[in-house]
């Protein structure tokens, strides 16, 4: 038995201590473009919601539900993609979320009212939702031990990018005097083109050497998908033992609440849920934030402003969280970040408190610096995390189950945001984001464990769950 787990790891190891390859940043830049569109899609709301107010006349409650119910949709999303990804593997479901997002991205642009509009907003958000599970899982499960937290961080910091793609495809057309009636349609239709674009390359990836072989027991497909990572030659020598018939985890869907995992699920669940209500809700209410601070700015100025806190406050910082990822560790930059998040809001809060409403110059670089934790730390650290710390067979429905949360929490966060500005105001409705980010650190500090320059294999603990049958030993050609 234990020469067979012996086996199941020397299998796994060549995934673990391969280097970088092509096929590393092959699959990253795939689920990559995915994140870009997640963010295009998801932030460029909040400039459709500003354009359609007047036009469509929306009302407070309309304008909440607008730039919500993607959110909340993205939540089943995540929760059904997640356990589906357990159920019929990885490859067998990956590609079908950007297709829902694309026919719903599409939908929101001939929509001809509010109801069609925020229909076709939580069929894009299904699709979204189920983004965030397989492609980080996917990531993760092909990634090698020292370099994971980089992979899986590069694929999620795309989504720095789209979040500058909206507000310059925004500003550019309606520069170019495009009609408000018809811009707000073209910016929503924009979305559809980056998610089409890798339908075929998802379809193509081979199902994950973790899956194929802890799951299926399929030692034919995991050699074959190893080969194709590493270029290696790696045939099996009994072919009859090959398929169905490997090691398999004994991992049952129940045993994810379970301890430890249950704790980790605590962990990556309860932060993701803290970390989206705060950042959700002030960046896709960026507008009324703004309105509130600079109330002369014209539209197009607001936007520009926008794009610059992104472009110099949040997009670098993504990558530099990515690159510091395997080197300082997921753990310490996640609290770090919600602590600094914690004090930039506070900052905001008691200035307002106190009478002394920052100049907007001072607003906006406080506020910019609160994005520098923000992606610096648990917006990054966040999507790492769930892809890491569960078992192979459960990993999907874990992360599935974090990643939908988490949009729970952006869901509340952008539906009771523009509340929260009517009757608290800026210094009220900040203080609920000191709050929240304290929160974070200290659940972070309690429920997850660090997990830098680990196997998979040793971070989820998923050794004591293996079971050993019939597993042919494989060679070099």
């Amino acid at each position: 038995m234990e020469a067979k787990k012996d086996v199941r790891n020397d299998l796994l190891d060549k995934v673990d201590e391969v280097d970088l390859v092509r096929h590393h940043f092959r699959t990253m830049f795939t689920a990559g473009m995915g994140f870009f569109t997640d963010a295009y899609d998801l932030f460029i709301i909040g400039v459709v919601i500003a354009l359609l107010t007047p036009i469509w006349h929306l009302d407070t409650s309309e304008i909440a539900l607008l730039g919500s119910s993607s959110l909340i949709a993205a939540a089943v999303g995540a929760y059904l993609f997640g356990r589906l990804a357990d159920i019929f593997g990885r490859k067998a479901i990956y590609g079908l979320e950007v297709i829902i997002l694309t026919i719903g991205a599409i939908g929101s642009a001939f929509s001809q009212d509010i109801t069609q509009l925020i229909i076709w907003r939580i069929v894009l958000g299904l699709g979204i939702g189920g983004d965030y599970p397989i492609s980080a899982i996917i990531m993760s499960e092909y990634a090698n031990r020292k370099d994971r937290g980089k992979l899986v961080s590069m694929v999620f910091s795309l989504q720095g990018i789209g979040l500058i793609a909206g507000p310059m495809a925004a500003i550019l057309i309606l520069m170019m005097g495009v009609p408000h009636d018809v811009a707000w349609r073209i910016l929503l239709a924009l979305g559809a083109i980056p998610a089409a674009s890798v339908i075929y390359l998802r379809r193509k990836i081979k199902e994950t050497p973790y899956f194929s072989l802890d799951v299926k027991g399929d030692t034919n497909s995991t050699v074959a998908a190893i080969n194709d990572l590493t270029g290696a030659k790696i045939k099996v020598d009994d072919n009859k033992h090959s398929n169905g018939n490997g090691v398999k985890l004994k991992t049952k869907w129940h045993d994810l609440f379970k301890y430890p995992n249950n704790l980790r699920l605590l962990g990556t669940a309860g932060s993701w849920f803290l970390l989206d209500w705060a950042f959700y809700g002030n960046s896709i209410s960026w507008p009324l934030v703004m309105k509130s601070v600079i109330p002369n700015a014209t539209f197009i100025q607001g936007l520009a402003l926008s794009t610059i806190v992104f472009v110099v406050f949040a997009a670098p910082f993504y990558w530099l969280a990515a690159f510091s990822m395997d080197k300082l560790g997921r753990k310490f930059i996640q609290i770090l970040g919600f602590l600094g998040m914690a004090i930039c809001y506070l900052i905001i809060s008691l200035t307002s408190f106190a009478g002394y409403m920052l100049i907007p110059a001072m607003f906006v670089m406080i506020f910019g610096l609160s994005y520098v934790f923000t992606e610096f730390g648990p917006n990054v650290t966040t999507f790492v995390y769930p892809s890491e710390v569960f078992p192979t067979p459960v990993r999907g429905f874990g992360d599935g189950i974090s990643a939908g949360t988490g949009k729970i929490g952006a869901f509340l966060g952008t539906l009771l945001f523009p509340f929260l500005m009517i009757a608290i105001k800026v210094q009220g409705t900040f203080m609920v984001l000191v709050i929240v980010s304290i929160l974070g650190a200290i659940l972070t500090a309690f429920a997850l464990p660090e997990t830098k320059e680990q196997s998979l294999r040793v971070v989820s603990e998923e050794e004591k769950y293996a079971e050993a049958d019939n597993l042919a030993v494989p060679h070099k050609a």
